[in-house]
């Protein structure tokens, strides 16, 4: 292992069980901030409900570290959205954010308009398909930023239990993680190989640090938000937090081949000296006694800095005014 990553490592890991959630609130108190979290969702209904009520129950009414709970659907066709506000969350659609800028799909468009829909000055993600949620999985991610504040952005760390024909085994979930992206982050940003679980989809960062970055599109979004960040703040800004065991829904060996042409293309678009020929990625299906090749779209398009999108600007500056207005 490289110096370095050891360092990083002992002095950037930190165990989410460390932090309580009233430690936390009064530590937001004195520091004067706000905290947003986003949950992007789409078709989520069997899982979001019990994602927001333990939040709000949680960490809004019983403890008021939370001032911002949104869920910001891309476009389901399922009841999620109504799951959502029932449950206590303020729901935004997607596609109604920022129209002058287009419609892209995928979770980082979700991600990137998310963060012109809200306020909070730290901001964290949290996957909507996560099972058997417990809100201390917000407070671990909020720890570091709030009780260092040299700590800029804060991944999570945990197992992945694997649902098989046999049973659930303890690990086994990360497959894209260790196929794809531990390879690449070893071999084209060493520095970040400390990263336990590179891709995972819950995440905390100061907005003033997330505006400063592009978000890509698609799956490429945290291999993206990883890369950039570390290049925009320098690693030691970087952390993250061992939560434990996060349970959630899997998806076909095919569907995760699609996730990582993304994450490959994403990759390669941060390596200006590798000419990209190709995002299409073909895969084959059998049908009766042949086997077709069918062709998917793996190509991301990246969303320019929040802080850069005048819009966005216009909307903090507003803001800004209104909060000096009533002080």
């Amino acid at each position: 292992m490289q110096t370095d990553v050891s360092r990083w490592l002992s002095r950037r890991t930190y165990v989410g069980a460390d932090y309580d959630a009233a430690t936390l609130c009064e530590a937001k108190r004195r520091r004067g901030v706000t905290v947003s979290v986003v949950l992007p969702a789409l078709d989520e209904e069997r899982t979001v409900g019990a994602i927001v009520s333990a939040i709000r129950r949680e960490l809004v009414e019983r403890t008021p570290l939370v001032d911002e709970l949104v869920v910001a659907d891309s476009g389901s066709t399922d009841r999620t959205a109504a799951v959502a506000a029932a449950a206590g969350a303020r729901v935004i659609t997607v596609d109604d954010l920022l129209p002058s800028h287009g419609q892209v799909p995928g979770k980082g468009e979700a991600l990137w308009k998310s963060l012109y829909a809200t306020d909070g000055d730290l901001v964290v993600f949290v996957d909507s398909d996560l099972v058997a949620f417990d809100a201390q999985f917000v407070v671990g991610l909020l720890g570091p930023l709030l009780s260092d504040p040299s700590v800029g952005y804060v991944k999570a760390l945990y197992d992945r239990p694997l649902t098989t024909a046999e049973g659930m085994i303890p690990t086994g979930g990360g497959r894209v993680t260790e196929l794809l992206a531990r390879p690449l982050l070893n071999a084209l940003w060493p520095g970040l190989a400390g990263f336990v679980q590179p891709l995972s989809g819950e995440y905390a960062g100061r907005r003033e640090l997330l505006e400063q970055v592009p978000f890509v599109s698609g799956y490429g979004v945290e291999l993206g938000l990883l890369v950039d960040l570390a290049e925009v703040a320098g690693i030691d800004a970087l952390a993250q937090v061992d939560l434990g065991t996060r349970q959630h829904t899997h998806q076909s060996d095919a569907a995760l081949g699609r996730m990582a042409g993304q994450i490959l293309q994403t990759a390669l678009a941060r390596c200006p000296d590798i000419a990209v020929r190709n995002d299409a990625l073909m895969q084959y299906v059998r049908t009766g006694m042949e086997v077709e090749p069918v062709t998917w779209d793996v190509g991301v398009r990246q969303r320019p800095p929040m802080r850069t999108v005048p819009a966005y600007a216009a909307r903090r500056s507003a803001r800004e005014a209104r909060l000096g207005r009533s002080a």
